[in-house]
């Protein structure tokens, strides 16, 4: 399992925070993968920009995706995620990805 030191923020730039959310922007280029972090916060996915990413689960780590999984980008889409895991984003698609991630505080 990963050392929880070396743990990611979940976006690449926060853009936003207060009370009640944290909102980033997160960014990956074809072939670039994440470094591996934890979401904390149940939070809200937006997909801007892409075409195909896949989710990389650290075993054993549980979370709601304990599986690789790949998917079509569709800009526009939303998913509501629960809190938890160890992961790590790849792009895995010809285009440049972009997604909006805002964390739900308790």
């Amino acid at each position: 399992m990963t050392d929880e030191k070396a743990l990611a923020e979940v976006g690449t730039k926060l853009l936003f925070e207060n009370e009640r959310v944290r909102i980033w922007e997160f960014h990956l280029n074809p072939g670039e993968e994440s470094p591996v972090h934890r979401h904390d916060l149940d939070y809200v996915l937006v997909q801007i920009h892409g075409d195909r990413m896949a989710v990389v689960p650290e075993p054993g780590s549980g979370g709601p995706y304990p599986e690789y999984m790949e998917a079509d980008v569709v800009p526009g889409q939303h998913f509501y995620i629960e809190k938890g895991g160890l992961e790590k984003a790849r792009n895995i698609g010809s285009q440049p990805y972009f997604e909006i991630i805002v964390e739900l505080k308790d």
